[in-house]
């Protein structure tokens, strides 16, 4: 096994099932180029996710009934259905032959965040994935930006469903006003970034452009999609980042999103991200550079970025400066031994109880990053210092200590070692797991261990 290799499945993948390594060693960077090319469609494990106007309406409907007690089993069906969608997610994440593709999707899922911290939208926040993000994670970033942004999750999510411009006709006779939420998110952390060159005026404005991108509720046809409400729309000129939009109503948000998609400091924002997610949490900025080339010269096709990614020697560098988030230090691990590694539930803990009818989640819930459960529009944080503290580490133990009692007697921790890490692992490591008193003890050390903590 080549270490190429084992960087190929455990960096750019989601950590290496038995046989992963060794698929990969004769071309590592054409085992990741092939996943690409190639669009598998949705993984099997979410076939039968209801869609997100179907998950909407229901929303709706339950907010909508007077009654307490015909409205608790009506939310508990919607709970229900977030909690079997994100195990299915976990589950593909797991089981998927494609481990860069689906690695990208989560990583621009968080890049456009929706929350389950919103209930207007938890119950479609997966149907959001599969309907804006799944996609177009290969293809132009605009066609995305644009998906995201006329998705009605996120117009519920960031509040642009109600928002109406001050001298529109809802705004002046419902004395309706005008919210900044999707305008400011969408510069901040959507495309230009927190230094972007914008001002407060323009995510004034870019709220303001953005006026009637709403939702179809219980009155309208079409209940839980996208509608354009002439009414909310906030007429005359605007201007937005120095250029001028005539008044053209929903075209002038289409116009601003192809613009944004196309500004350099879109460009520079996105490589930056990538470049922190992949190689460093301090990325190279001849990276960054190589990255932005690549998102300007191809029109951002995110599928020719990542490909100039992947020809980067940085990202290849042996020493692995990545920690994994608890998702991916969960879906590694299910990769790696290929069955149920969930431990038991504690009934004293809320997020717990939560996920004890699906196994798939008992692991993140206890690790702290359930599915679609970022505390912000920011999402998760992609750096080490947030994820390794004293008590994040002594979580990870004792879930490693967990996961070796319930796992170690049926499987040996050496094989393990080799078929997940291959040359990643360290001697020192190798030598604690072949001495472990116990095959749970052995396993529990690996999955502690720094080369299986990081990537």
């Amino acid at each position: 096994m080549t270490l190429q290799a084992a960087i190929a499945t455990n960096r750019f993948g989601l950590g290496a099932r038995p046989g992963d390594i060794t698929a990969a060693q004769s071309d590592p960077r054409g085992w990741l180029e092939a996943q690409l090319a190639r669009d598998p469609g949705l993984p099997p494990d979410l076939h039968g996710v209801e869609d997100s106007a179907t998950r909407l309406a229901a929303t709706y409907a339950a907010r909508k009934e007077k009654d307490e007690e015909a409205r608790k089993p009506l939310r508990e069906a919607l709970r229900a259905a977030y909690r079997d969608d994100a195990a299915r997610r976990t589950r593909a994440a797991i089981a998927t032959d494609a481990p860069l593709r689906e690695r990208l999707v989560h990583f621009w899922s968080n890049h456009f965040t929706v929350s389950t911290s919103r209930p207007i939208v938890a119950a479609a926040v997966v149907p959001y994935e599969n309907e804006a993000i799944r996609p177009h994670v290969t293809g132009r970033f605009a066609d995305m930006l644009l998906a995201v942004t006329r998705h009605p999750v996120m117009l519920a999510y960031l509040d642009n469903a109600v928002s109406a411009g001050p001298d529109s006709v809802a705004g002046i006779r419902r004395q309706r006003g005008l919210n900044e939420n999707l305008g400011r998110e969408l510069l901040e952390l959507h495309t230009l970034g927190v230094d972007g060159g914008y001002s407060q005026t323009d995510v004034r404005e870019l709220a303001r452009v953005l006026t009637g991108w709403s939702v179809a509720a219980e009155r309208d046809r079409d209940t839980g999609t996208f509608l354009f409400r002439a009414n909310l729309h906030e007429p005359g000129d605007k201007i937005l980042l120095g250029q001028r939009y005539s008044e053209d109503g929903m075209g002038e948000g289409l116009l601003a999103l192809q613009r944004l998609a196309r500004h350099p400091a879109t460009a520079r924002h996105v490589a930056t991200k990538l470049a922190r997610h992949f190689i460093a949490d301090d990325p190279p900025p001849a990276v960054v550079a190589a990255l932005e080339k690549s998102y300007h010269d191809s029109d951002g096709h995110l599928g020719e970025v990542t490909r100039t990614l992947l020809h980067q020697d940085a990202a290849w560098a042996p020493e692995a400066r990545k920690v994994k988030t608890p998702t991916e230090l969960v879906v590694s691990t299910g990769r790696a031994l290929g069955t149920d590694i969930h431990p038991a539930v504690d009934d004293g803990d809320t997020d717990m109880k939560a996920a004890r009818a699906e196994p798939a989640l008992r692991s993140l819930a206890l690790l702290g990053q359930m599915p679609f459960a970022a505390p912000s529009p920011a999402g998760w944080p992609d750096q080490a210092a947030d994820w390794v503290g004293p008590e994040a580490m002594v979580q990870r133990v004792d879930w490693a200590l967990t996961v070796g009692e319930k796992l170690g007697d049926r499987i040996d921790p050496r094989r393990i070692a080799e078929q997940a890490l291959g040359p990643f692992a360290g001697d020192a490591t190798r030598q604690a797991v072949a001495r472990a008193p116990s095959a749970a003890e052995g396993l529990a050390l690996l999955i502690s261990a720094p080369e299986f903590q990081r990537r």
